[in-house]
């Protein structure tokens, strides 16, 4: 109602429609949006706000905008209830109720399988098991977030993964994408010594592996990536020694005062940029469907908040509302202040009249 009394609408006036800035948007590609996300990176390496040699890598999952109970047959387009229908009449049900399915979809295996099921509206949304246990329709976003000393936590790439595609899988695709940025970003600023290499990667024991190790190893990329307890390895068999020459490097680095220390790192600027991104910018839930949409809206929160970045050395406020903030506490401070001189000069007035008061006094008689 304050919005429509703001706007000068009535209760019988109908608002304007804002589906054309949404379709604007549409019709705006992906690459267009990637050249915004590197100009962006050009900016941050021309205010000296990006180290580069040294990267974190994490991924989150995204609750995708499609409802789990609309999913249907890949083969033949039949919804969930009608192909239990199907199956309960096949064992030998007529009309099967609404027990006889729940008793059916109880023993059925693999019920939930990405092979057999696909939603109609957003087919790259997979069935994921998230972290509170539930189960959804969802996306992967990984960020690759600058660790460096000498930069400020810039994400250098995020990429949208299938749910179901492991990290162990992705991860050389993310830190190879966060390289090209890297490398272009050099090339477009003014910048001589901006990196555009990266030469350390940190992550977690959920992109723990033996490949995964043995291939950076042979880029020449150092790891410090949390090693999850497996007992003791047996290292027997083709690539053994390769795999065990990677996995103890890997140990020695992480258990050292530089590899603590950047593993600290990666938990404080990756988590910053996910509960940026994805919770105060209300993305936890996604709005938009489809790989062709969902990767832009990834792509413009990245730039966003690296932005953020550049407008708090400027301005010493990454948002709008910290700049108001720091406006609201500008004008606190120089109420108090001139509260405090009015005190002051009130006491040292009241002090000169006492002065003045009692000299006549003093004087001979």
């Amino acid at each position: 109602m304050s919005l429509r009394a703001f706007l000068g609408f009535t209760l019988a006036d109908s608002p304007l429609d804002h589906s054309t800035l949404s379709r604007t948007r549409r019709l705006i590609d992906v690459e267009t949006h990637a050249a915004v996300f590197g100009w962006m990176l050009k900016v941050l390496a021309e205010a000296g706000l990006i180290d580069g040699r040294t990267v974190g890598v994490d991924g989150t999952f995204l609750e995708a905008n499609a409802l789990l109970r609309s999913i249907v047959r890949k083969e033949s387009g039949a919804s969930y209830p009608e192909f239990l229908t199907e199956l309960a009449k096949a064992s030998g049900i007529e009309t099967p109720t609404r027990a006889d399915l729940a008793k059916i979809d109880r023993k059925r295996p693999k019920k939930g399988s990405n092979e057999d099921w696909e939603h109609p509206g957003d087919p790259t949304a997979t069935i994921m098991k998230v972290k509170d246990g539930s189960t959804h329709l969802a996306h992967k976003a990984e960020h690759v977030v600058d660790l460096g000393e000498e930069g400020a936590g810039a994400i250098l790439a995020v990429v949208r993964h299938d749910a179901n595609r492991g990290d162990t899988n992705t991860i050389l695709e993310c830190v190879g994408q966060a390289t090209r940025h890297l490398q272009a970003a050099r090339n477009d600023s003014h910048v001589d010594n901006s990196p555009s290499v990266i030469k350390e990667v940190v992550t977690d024991k959920g992109d723990h592996s033996n490949n995964m190790l043995r291939d950076f190893g042979e880029l020449e990329v150092r790891t410090y990536c949390s090693e999850p307890d497996r007992g003791r390895r047996n290292w027997r068999g083709l690539n053994g020694p390769e795999h065990q020459a990677a996995v103890y490097a890997n140990r020695r680095r992480i258990r050292d005062e530089r590899g603590e220390r950047l593993l600290a790192r990666r938990g404080e600027f990756i988590e910053r940029t996910f509960a940026h991104c994805y919770e105060t910018g209300a993305m936890r839930r996604l709005p938009v469907r489809g790989d062709a949409n969902i990767t832009p809206r990834l792509l413009l929160q990245a730039a966003a908040f690296n932005l953020s970045l550049v407008m708090r050395k400027r301005f010493q406020a990454g948002t709008p509302r910290g700049s108001g903030d720091l406006a609201a506490a500008l004008r606190r401070a120089i109420s108090l202040s001139w509260t405090a001189i009015r005190a002051w000069g009130k006491n040292l007035w009241g002090r000169t009249v006492q002065i003045e008061r009692i000299h006549p006094l003093a004087l001979p008689a």
